[in-house]
């Protein structure tokens, strides 16, 4: 069944004839009774019933008027939405859990006020996962941390962040005084990697590696003296006992990241291209209390 022989089918119906159809359509008769044969065929009914030249509705044929109808009225409004270059339908964004808790918020709502036809679906996954997804056609577009690769992408830096090493207060801010159990989601989380290139660049491995999948649950363990972890300086704002956390910074070179917006290479579509202009259009981190900082 395709939409041209519905539309030959819906002609018939509406002119009470073929040769009304043909006339309406600018085909030959043959061609119209050929394409309803056709669809009958393919659908295994009669649709008309057939005295003579006369052709009158079947009970199958009414049924499939209506969803004939339906059918060309929602590929009208599909024609029309690939013509209109105004942001509509289902945006499917995935995204870093640091980033969906920090930077979105105020982005994301302010999207929705200007471009009401869109959805918005949001989903949470390490870079390794949401570029998969892209890739797959399951998302549209993700924020990642860098490293990324650039082949399959075209990307934009949305937002630069400073990764530091959280432990609980009161400790020195000597390396060899700090904990030696790490604190990280899963492989595949770049904050992770950075903590291991970290402990590897002082010649040191951690002793144990606790795996979390949420960065209050990681700040908790980390108040509690139980380790130490690696995330966005911007997260610590959100945990409500952050005074039980001493910051460490890292060194030159290694304290600067950026948070970049990556869809399929040539497939920025108008809700895409929208969203990046918001988010472009940035917004300073809100500040959390205050805590005793070190390098490291």
């Amino acid at each position: 069944m395709d939409l041209a022989a519905l539309k030959i089918f819906v002609a018939v119906v509406r002119e009470g004839s073929v040769t009304g159809a043909a006339k309406r359509l600018h085909r030959v008769q043959s061609n119209v009774t050929t394409r309803i044969r056709q669809l009958e065929q393919d659908l295994g009914v009669a649709l008309f019933i057939r005295e003579g030249k006369r052709l009158h509705l079947a009970p199958e044929g009414q049924l499939l008027l209506d969803y004939a109808d339906r059918l060309l009225a929602l590929a009208d409004e599909a024609r029309a939405a690939m013509q209109d270059p105004r942001p509509r339908g289902v945006l499917r964004l995935g995204s870093m859990e640091s980033t969906a808790a920090v930077r979105l918020p105020e982005p994301l709502n302010r999207y929705h006020q200007l471009y009401p036809d869109v959805t918005l679906e949001l989903h949470i996954g390490n870079p390794q996962v949401l570029g998969s997804a892209i890739l797959a056609g399951e998302l549209d577009a993700a924020l990642v941390a860098e490293p990324i690769a650039d082949g399959p992408f075209d990307k934009v830096a949305v937002f630069e962040e400073e990764p530091v090493i959280v432990a609980a207060a009161g400790r020195s801010g000597r390396k060899d005084a700090l904990p030696r159990t790490m604190i990280a989601f899963e492989p595949g989380c770049p904050h992770r990697a950075r903590l291991e290139n970290w402990f590897a660049q002082r010649g040191e491995m951690p002793e144990r590696i606790i795996e979390l999948g949420s960065y209050h649950a990681m700040l908790g363990c980390v108040a509690a003296g139980m380790g130490i972890a690696l995330l966005p300086k911007s997260v610590l704002a959100t945990f409500p006992d952050n005074m039980r956390l001493q910051v460490h910074k890292l060194p030159q070179g290694e304290n600067r990241v950026d948070t970049v917006m990556i869809w399929r290479k040539g497939g920025g579509s108008p809700k895409i291209l929208a969203l990046q202009k918001v988010l472009s259009e940035g917004k300073p981190a809100g500040r959390g209390g205050r805590r005793k900082t070190q390098g490291v």
